[in-house]
């Protein structure tokens, strides 16, 4: 990686597109009537993801940028629950079938606060309104310090199949500074719990850039975490936005590493685990040989959505929860973010639906570029523009942000194909922002490039 570039590049703020256009446009113009709509013309053949969302933990980690709150009553918990059942029930009613489902993602907040046997309610009431194949990868995101036994075997009876640990960092400077205490040993016991129970997909997420974070503390956390195996890793840069995250004011700014540093970090941590066999996966992701991402790395068949980089070849996401953004054929749709909201629209019999976007050709064409680019740091824009009846030439005149990137060595042109420079490639987003025909750079809404 070259450290011109990140000190070039590395400052703007740029979407991490997990979708196109990015949630920031979406508009309160699509509403319910449209998703119910949306719903109702899928066709017979089409399959779905799940996306459940638990907004709810027992502290506030001061780094987190997700749509959650601080609960002390299970009381409130249970209710939102049943809400989420309802909506479960009232999405399968407006399709009118059992609609095939591939994946199931439970996103938060931290899904296992949750009540073991609530767990099992749940799953049960996905499994009623959808048919959940055989062979669906079900995912839960885990704080390893508050996951119990009984949680896991509840897990393990429900079919869960993929774990995702939030580790963040093992050093004890960093992790009181972002309010997040967790012990090596406390990991390495949920995972060996996990495994005993068959629930072998583990994933370890990490973080850079954070508070009196460096090299060297990144690098032993990878030591530490290569002891325990997971099989994927997710290594996401810390957005620093207190303008709309308020307890991330709680972070002294003074301590945070610059642009350079965390270019130097995000480039140690990438080492070591390519060091350690794993293949890097686009932007954020590693994984080992042969599993299931690396696999559809090699194949380019892999696909991005809002939980980062998937095997899911599905173009149907159904979101069920305070905040959960769905994606459909027609656009996407997101539920009221306050959960008082969220609950009422479901006990009134309505869907929960605040805002949405309608996707036209133009979007569809940049999407699919845009995530080419993002899952394989390369596009054959002759190829996608001919499959969307468009001409390349008119849409790399558009990318005007593309020159530059050229001139700096980034991205390598030849004919209609794109490519980004090996040694450019954490520079992705700033390619793929080219693309986007709804950027606004004067809207600081997105975390930092590098």
């Amino acid at each position: 990686m070259r450290a011109d570039l990140a000190v070039n590049y590395g400052e703007e703020r740029l979407p991490r597109y997990t979708s196109y256009p990015t949630a920031p446009h979406f508009s309160p113009a699509i509403g319910a009537g449209a998703y119910a709509l949306w719903l109702a013309e899928l066709p017979a053949a089409a399959s779905a993801s799940l996306y459940l969302h638990v907004p709810f933990c027992r502290e506030m980690c001061w780094y987190c940028g997700c749509h959650t709150q601080i609960v002390r009553r299970d009381g409130l918990i249970a209710a939102y629950l049943r809400t989420l059942r309802s909506e479960i029930a009232q999405v399968s009613e407006m399709i009118g079938r059992r609609i095939k489902v591939e994946h199931i993602h439970f996103g938060g907040g931290t899904p296992t606060i949750m009540a073991p046997e609530a767990f099992a309610e749940l799953m049960a009431a996905m499994r009623q309104a959808f048919f959940v194949l055989p062979s669906a990868e079900i995912a839960v995101e885990i704080d390893p310090r508050t996951l119990t036994a009984d949680m896991v075997e509840a897990m393990r009876l429900s079919g869960v199949n993929r774990a995702s640990l939030g580790v963040q960092s093992f050093d004890p400077v960093v992790q009181r500074a972002i309010n997040r205490v967790q012990s090596f040993e406390q990991t390495a016991s949920v995972v060996d719990m996990l495994q005993h129970a068959g629930i072998n997909g583990i994933n370890f997420d990490l973080i850079y850039g954070l508070p009196h974070q460096t090299v060297a503390s990144c690098l032993d956390t990878v030591r530490r975490s290569l002891e325990l195996g997971p099989d994927r890793f997710s290594v996401f840069g810390y957005a620093h936005v207190p303008a709309f995250k308020k307890h991330q004011r709680m972070i002294n700014e003074a301590v945070l590493p610059d642009g350079l540093g965390r270019h130097d970090q995000a480039c140690a941590i990438a080492n070591a685990l390519k060091e350690a066999g794993y293949v890097q996966i686009g932007l954020d992701h590693f994984a080992r040989p042969g599993d299931s991402m690396a696999v559809a790395f090699e194949q380019r068949t892999l696909r991005r959505n809002f939980q980062g980089y998937t095997t899911d070849k599905g173009e149907v996401l159904l979101g069920f929860g305070a905040s959960a953004i769905g994606h459909l054929p027609q656009g996407y749709v997101q539920n009221e973010v306050q959960i008082d909201a969220y609950a009422q629209s479901i006990a009134a019999g309505h869907l929960a639906t605040a805002k949405g976007y309608g996707l036209t050709d133009d979007d569809r064409l940049r999407a699919d570029i845009i995530e080419r680019i993002m899952c394989e740091f390369s596009a054959d824009l002759g190829d996608i523009c001919a499959r969307h009846g468009a001409e390349a030439g008119a849409v790399l005149k558009s990318a005007s942000r593309l020159k530059p990137l050229i001139s700096d060595g980034v991205v390598r042109l030849d004919g209609d194909r794109l490519a980004v420079a090996k040694d450019s490639r954490f520079l992705v987003r700033s390619v793929a922002a080219a693309f986007d025909a709804h950027l606004d750079p004067a809207k600081q809404l997105h975390s930092r490039a590098v």
